[in-house]
């Protein structure tokens, strides 16, 4: 099942699939690429930022920025 990586569940677990073409070289240098497993860390109430962890690394990200990135879940 595909989601928006703002839409995962605390603990959730997923492979990136999609990532907006605005964003690749952004989030690239966090070591969010297509094909990575990602793992929500930390869900920050009403709009506030998430915390993904990639390759044993935390990375906080904007809600905004989240909402771009499409991962395949479950």
């Amino acid at each position: 099942m595909e989601k928006k990586l703002s839409e995962m569940d605390f603990d959730e677990e997923g492979t990136v699939k999609e990532i907006d073409e605005n964003l690749k070289k952004q989030v690239a240098g966090m070591g969010i690429r297509v094909g990575k497993n990602i793992r929500m860390a930390t869900k920050q109430p009403i709009k506030g930022p998430v915390v993904v962890e990639v390759d044993k690394s935390l990375t906080s990200l904007g809600l905004g920025i989240a909402e771009k990135i499409i991962v395949e879940v479950g």
